[in-house]
């Protein structure tokens, strides 16, 4: 049986730019064909087994032949496997997909072409630049520039394209920018006309270069402005100066390596998009509900005893979840704890608690464990039960002061900690390569479990390695495992939560980008 083949627009870098349609395609797939200038970070999305053949092309070499390329989709359908050809923008657009389904049709495999946002739009405007405008243009044409200036003549009408439309879009022109600017101006365009260049557009390393015809070749070369780009002509370029918003957002240009657990980092995640940053995900832990019989005789026994317990404290929401989990597993009602008060660490602790209907009665304004004891001092009493619902690394800090206190602290392993086995190797690859600008730490499982990651993954040294990145580091805790490992934290918020920790790296980020004489140079 022959599988099938989807021919897929990826969008041009940012990869919420994907087509709801593209992203069902993804998920679907036996095999993903990709090449560079479709964000990895949709690879994330392919399903557990699926294959990964990256066909790109690179400046200085040719990865992989287009006609290759082709029969590679045609065989792989032939296996009866379901195909996705991830192709950066839009395939349509200059992206050859009429070769690849041509062959596919000779040779009787099904497939679908998938629209892509392309980069000649989509690009512009994340610099700030619409390519039509009301006042300055109303038409545009697109325009190959990667070929040399002899097949440029023969494919480009320059007497006929260079006032055709209003704004002139040329992708993939870069190093043929000197010969674009003179015939343009040579059939005539003004030497004044505006002229952008902007590189990997919508990524984390977008650069724009701005100009006119006259000057911007001069202006790329003392740049070293390299490829992949779009081009943009005309009057349209003016309204960047006001219009730009992508690289003015806090954390442009910043790539965040995020270590939490993959069911734990959305948040996080989330906010460092938001803020222009690019999250790099490489979860170093997991968490699962505990699975040995003493362990679970353990939780068996508490809830049989939910009435005794004058106290009922939580210092995680992992610690929330997984209680909930048991109650539900051991058909326990969670109005047998009646009789205890509740306690949290942390708001975020406490807002699981509160989705669950119940609302605690101490917050410590230190969102550890030490702050939770100076809250509860004069409250607890000696001959009380407190149960700990928590994970099996938790610190031992709070159910030792307890029982100094003549408290009867039982803590209860809900839930434990192991190293995750799943990974993104492009997360290791950028963090190889320098460029990774910040490394984030929310726990100290976290700091150790990057370092044997790393070590297992071929990195010698992987202290000297991550000495060439800021750590930030969510609280006191976490820093004491950072520095005994011997790295020094650069970034820690006041308190220990998410919200802070993005608002201290995007501090200290906006600080690094102001030079010695206070410049801001975003």
């Amino acid at each position: 049986m022959k599988g099938k083949v989807y021919l897929v627009g990826a969008g041009p870098g940012d990869p919420k730019l994907i087509t709801v349609r593209g992203l069902e395609c993804i998920k679907r797939a036996d095999v993903i064909v990709y090449d560079r200038l479709a964000s990895p970070r949709l690879l994330a999305h392919i399903k557990p087994g699926a294959e990964r053949v990256y066909v790109g092309k690179l400046p200085d070499r040719h990865t992989m032949k287009q006609e290759e390329i082709n029969q590679l989709l045609v065989d792989l359908a032939l296996e009866g496997k379901t195909v996705t050809r991830l192709k950066g923008g839009d395939p349509t657009i200059f992206g050859r997909v009429g070769e690849e389904a041509e062959l596919l049709v000779q040779n009787g495999v099904e497939f679908e072409i998938v629209p892509g946002i392309t980069s000649a739009i989509a690009v512009p405007a994340y610099a700030g630049i619409p390519v039509t405008h009301r006042d300055m243009a109303s038409s545009l044409s697109i325009v190959t520039g990667h070929e040399s200036p002899e097949k440029l003549d023969q494919s480009i009408h320059w007497d006929k394209v260079t006032n055709a439309t209003g704004t002139l879009i040329f992708l993939m022109g870069v190093a043929k920018i000197g010969y674009i600017s003179e015939q343009l101006m040579f059939h005539g365009k003004s030497p004044t006309t505006p002229v952008a260049l902007v590189r990997w557009g919508t990524r984390v390393e977008q650069e724009t270069l701005t100009g006119t015809l006259a000057d911007i070749a001069e202006k790329v070369e003392a740049a070293g402005f390299k490829p992949p780009a779009v081009i943009v002509v005309g009057d349209v370029v003016k309204q960047r100066d006001m219009l730009r918003w992508f690289d003015k957002k806090p954390l442009f240009g910043t790539r965040v390596l995020v270590t939490r657990a993959r069911a734990q980092a959305s948040e996080l995640i989330q906010m460092i998009e938001e803020l222009g940053g690019e999250p790099c995900e490489y979860p170093v832990i997991e968490t699962r509900d505990v699975t040995e019989a003493v362990q679970t005789q353990a939780i068996e026994r508490a809830f049989d005893e939910a009435e005794s317990f004058d106290w009922l404290m939580f210092t995680s929401v992992n610690g929330v979840e997984s209680f909930f989990r048991w109650l539900r597993r051991y058909g326990t009602d969670i109005r047998r704890f009646g009789r205890a008060r509740i306690v949290a660490v942390g708001p975020k602790t406490a807002e699981a608690l509160l989705e669950r209907g119940l609302t605690v009665e101490e917050l410590p304004g230190k969102y550890m464990q030490e702050g939770l004891l100076e809250q509860l001092s004069g409250e607890v009493q000696s001959g009380q039960r407190a149960l700990l619902a928590r994970g099996d690394l938790a610190r031992k800090v709070l159910p030792r002061e307890l029982r100094a206190l003549g408290v009867e602290a039982v803590e209860l392993d809900v839930y434990e900690t192991v190293i995750a086995d799943r990974q993104d190797e492009l997360a290791l690859e950028q963090l190889r390569d320098g460029d990774v600008h910040v490394v984030t730490f929310t726990s100290s499982s976290t700091v150790t479990n990057l370092l044997t990651l790393l070590r297992a993954n071929g990195v010698e040294d992987p202290v000297a390695l991550l000495k060439q990145t800021q750590i930030a580091s969510i609280g006191p805790i976490t820093t004491q495992a950072v520095n005994a490992a011997g790295l020094e934290v650069a970034i820690e918020p006041e308190e220990a939560t998410i919200e802070a920790l993005v608002a201290a790296i995007v501090a200290k980020r906006l600080v690094d980008r102001t030079n010695a004489n206070g410049v801001n140079v975003i």
